[in-house]
């Protein structure tokens, strides 16, 4: 009897952590893509706009905070991960008050997260 309440124990618990994963609460990637592409096209934006460079920025925290959230194979994290090396890149031009290099790294990194869309 007690053998099989400790089976029927880690039975349950087995199963309720297999249900309750992190990658079904996720929110789909496409959504997550098309976040970032969104902040990216703002940021980008902005630069042409002549803003200051603390109104890039913020765009730029925010599509590196929502690419976190893309989740997918093994190949569209790769991937993902490129292009937020990018975004990392243009916040450091954005501190450094180059803003030319930091919309070619905002341009790139427009065509790297296109590029997971056919990842999928």
């Amino acid at each position: 009897m007690k053998l099989l309440k400790s089976f029927i124990v880690a039975f349950s618990l087995a199963l309720s952590l297999g249900i309750v994963s992190t990658t079904a609460i996720a929110a789909p990637p496409l959504e997550g893509i098309n976040l970032v592409l969104g902040h990216v096209a703002e940021a980008l934006k902005a630069i042409d706009a002549g803003e200051s460079k603390e109104a890039v920025r913020v765009h730029v925290l925010a599509s590196l905070r929502e690419s976190k959230e893309i989740t997918g194979t093994e190949l569209l994290e790769k991937n993902r991960l490129k292009a937020s090396r990018l975004l990392k890149k243009a916040r450091t031009a954005l501190k450094k008050g180059d803003t030319q290099t930091a919309k070619d790294l905002l341009s790139k990194t427009q065509k790297s997260f296109e590029g997971l869309k056919k990842l999928l």
